[in-house]
Formats: structure tokens, C-alpha cells, sequence
């Protein structure tokens, strides 16, 4: 296929100078240029490919492009107010963002495209694929691709804690929420805005991360559907509380932001393992005059884990309605989560973790999040797979305990036939 372009305009590329023309003849071929003011034959010749691939692109159609940007929107739900491309939803459901969407869900469990129909499960999984918010090192944004994935290696079914969620809990994974990178506060309103989404459903929230700057948004998206206050249980490393780092709302700052909120108060705040050499002293201070808990490492060996479980629990619920789970996976001794942003020797035991998050969830809680998992550092996925530990295990004890498990699988007796128990 042939075009003659004529023109009286400046040149640009091969479209046609001042009184001149230009002949292309698709990829291949040799383009010749006539008339002042127009490039060299050469010129134009090194440009064949490019200006015919600028014409091609022009008659391929955009329905594709437009029908999931609109089916994204009706399944994903609009993006927050603040968010100037109205084409952008607040859970992934296209293309973008690329770090974003992977639809190996959690557990294998179903996948829901249309997040309007949330309701029907008793738990929504779904990621907060950020680490804008991360001061060290970034790859948290892969986060929930990473925990998902490690969840192959698991059955539905836990032999010591008797519990099969596959059979006894409806839950769904409803992908991740589509953040902004290059805007911490445009992603956090997308944060809450999912969050809220879910909770006023009726349903519990599971939240993969992310770097731990989550936590004020998700506190944030769940505070005005709680009738009084609630309690937040933090398993960390590092304290979390000051007001800002580095001059933004960063992963180290959380807990400042969330407890500012007016029925999360920060003397229902409890952090569990806190220690090191991490943890600035800006915001030590802010938890010493708010009032926070803080138990270290040391206070776990000493009093045990059952006593923390218990302390914990009680400084969290009082005169709360609503308890929340934040559990950063750096809490762990760095010698078994290498894939995460600020590891930090000396932390709890895969044990001692796992049987408090147990404890804790007996007790019961409204939401859990998992953060600070960074699959690009992480060998031989350990850290993926302690993440997807502490989430499945936390459910299983939902379920034991009652406080879950109310929308379980449902056996269609007709079609085991007269016998069927």
C-alpha cells in the first residue's frame, strides 16, 4: 500500500516540507522525498519503518483498550476523588499496573471479577501492591503476587489446628487494588476507599502488601464502619509511630497517622515485638506521650507467648468494639525472612510468631494485614511462604473459634443422590 502526503507545514519526519511531498511505501521499502526544506533520501530512508509503524498504529482499533477500561470501572468500582484519570479503577481489572492484577489468587480460592458482588463471601482477599512508601529497600509492590503464589504450596487443610478452609470458610479473592506509584496519598485513598468497600459489606478483610505505609489507609477505610473503637495489634521490628520521614507518610509512620483518627486511639494501640537498631527515636517518643504498648523480644522470652497473647489482647479490646491485625513480616528474625525492606537480626522465632498470631485470632479479630514481604530479596521464598502462613493460620483459628466460618461450602445433597450424608 502506497500514500502521497501533501502538505505546506514544517516537515516532520516522512510527512511532507514546505512545497513538498513524500511517497512511503510501507516497511521495506525505500521512501523518496521531493521539493526544498525536506530531509535527505537517506534521512528519509532510515525512517521508513518508523513513520509507517506511526501510520499503523493509527488504523488499528482501540474497542479492546475501551471495553476493559469500562468493564474495569463497573467491576473494579471508580478510583477515588482524588485521582484525576477517571479511567483508573480502585482494584485492578486490565492491563495496568503491570506489577499489579496476577490472577493466581490466594489459596486457589475463587476469583471475583465484579467486586459488587463481594457480599456473597464471608472473607475478600486482595492486594496493596505499594512500596512508594518504602525508605530501604523497595520490591514490596510484588508482595501480594509473591505471598499468592507461595500458597500453591499449601493445601486448604491444617492437621494441627483441624481446620479445612476450603470446606468450612467462603472466601474469595478479589485481586489488588490499583495504586499510584509515583503518589503515596493517591494511593492510600485508593487503599481506603477498598477497604471500605469490603468491610461495608459485611466482610472480612484480608490485605496482602505492600510496604507497611498501608496501615493508616486500611485504619482509615475501616474506622467509619466500626460503632466505636477499635484496637490495632502490630507485630514489628520497628515502632512505626513517628509523624513523617523523609518529609512524607512513609512506611515508618503508620501508627502516627491511624491513632490521629478518632476511634482508634493510641492507647489501644499493642506492638509486639519492637526492638533492635532500627527504630527511631522520634518515634519512640510519640508512643511513650500517646500512650501506645510496646512488648519487645525480650519480654516474649520472658513471660512467654501465651501471657503476651493474652496482655495483648486485653490492652487492644479495651472499651473497643473492633480489633485489627498488622503484622509486618520483619518481626521475624532476619535469618528467615530475607526478603524484606529492613531486616533486623535478633527478632521472633517462626514459632513464637505463628503461636501468638494463633492466640490473637482466637480472640478475635475484624481484619488482618500482612506487610512488607519483598519476593525480589526473597530466597527460596521463605518470606512469601511465612506471610501465607501467618494469613492461613489466622483464619483457621477464625474458623475454629467461631468467629468465621458462618458461610461455609454448601453440599448440593441432590447431587450425592438419596445417601448422601
Amino acid at each position: 500500500m502506497s500514500e502521497h502526503e501533501h502538505g505546506d507545514g514544517d516537515g516532520d519526519g516522512g510527512t511532507a516540507g514546505t512545497q513538498g511531498y513524500t511517497h512511503s511505501h510501507g516497511p521495506g521499502q525505500p521512501t523518496h522525498s521531493h521539493g526544498p526544506g525536506t530531509h535527505s533520501h537517506s534521512d528519509a530512508f532510515a525512517q521508513k519503518e518508523g513513520r509507517w509503524a506511526q501510520e499503523a498504529e493509527a488504523r488499528i482499533s482501540m474497542f479492546r483498550h475501551d471495553q476493559e477500561i469500562e468493564q474495569g470501572l463497573a467491576f473494579g468500582l471508580p478510583g477515588s476523588p482524588t485521582l484525576v484519570d477517571k479511567t483508573i479503577p480502585t482494584f485492578s481489572r486490565g492491563e495496568l499496573p503491570h506489577f499489579a492484577g496476577e490472577r493466581g489468587t490466594f489459596l486457589n480460592c475463587p476469583y471475583l471479577e465484579d467486586v459488587n458482588q463481594v457480599d456473597d463471601a464471608e472473607v475478600a482477599v486482595f492486594g496493596a501492591p505499594l512500596d512508594s512508601g518504602a525508605t530501604y529497600r523497595p520490591g514490596t509492590r510484588f508482595g501480594p503476587q509473591g505471598i499468592r503464589r507461595s500458597t500453591n504450596l499449601f493445601g486448604t487443610y491444617s492437621y494441627e489446628l483441624g481446620v479445612d478452609l476450603r470446606e468450612q470458610l467462603n472466601i474469595v479473592d478479589i485481586g489488588d487494588v490499583f495504586t499510584i506509584p509515583g503518589s503515596l496519598e493517591k494511593s492510600f485513598d485508593q487503599i481506603s476507599q477498598a477497604m471500605s468497600h469490603v468491610v461495608s459489606r459485611g466482610v472480612f478483610p484480608v490485605i496482602l502488601g505492600g510496604d507497611h505505609s498501608i496501615g493508616y489507609p486500611t485504619i482509615r477505610g475501616l474506622a467509619p464502619h466500626v460503632d466505636g473503637n477499635i484496637g490495632i495489634i502490630h507485630f514489628d521490628r520497628h515502632v512505626d509511630t513517628q509523624e513523617t520521614d523523609l518529609d512524607e507518610r512513609m512506611h515508618t509512620t503508620p501508627w502516627f497517622h491511624a491513632t490521629n483518627i478518632k476511634n482508634a486511639p493510641a492507647t489501644n494501640l499493642v506492638q509486639v515485638g519492637i526492638g533492635g537498631w532500627q527504630s527511631p527515636r522520634a518515634g519512640v517518643k510519640v508512643g511513650r506521650e500517646r500512650g501506645t504498648t510496646v512488648m519487645t523480644v525480650g519480654d516474649v522470652e520472658r513471660v512467654g507467648v501465651e501471657k503476651i497473647a493474652e496482655m495483648a489482647l486485653e490492652i487492644a479490646w479495651k472499651g473497643a468494639k473492633a480489633v485489627y491485625l498488622s503484622f509486618d513480616i520483619d518481626v521475624f528474625d532476619a535469618g528467615f525472612v530475607p526478603g524484606t525492606g529492613w531486616p533486623e537480626p535478633g527478632g521472633l522465632l517462626p514459632r513464637e510468631g505463628l503461636n501468638m498470631v494463633r492466640l490473637i485470632a482466637a480472640g478475635g479479630i475484624s481484619g488482618l494485614e500482612i506487610v512488607e514481604c519483598s519476593p525480589p530479596y526473597d530466597w527460596a521464598e521463605q518470606t512469601s511462604l511465612l506471610s501465607s502462613r501467618v494469613v492461613l493460620d489466622s483464619l483457621a483459628m477464625l474458623v475454629r473459634e467461631g468467629h468465621l466460618g458462618k458461610k461455609a461450602a454448601v453440599r448440593d445433597r441432590r447431587a450425592w443422590g438419596p445417601q448422601a450424608g
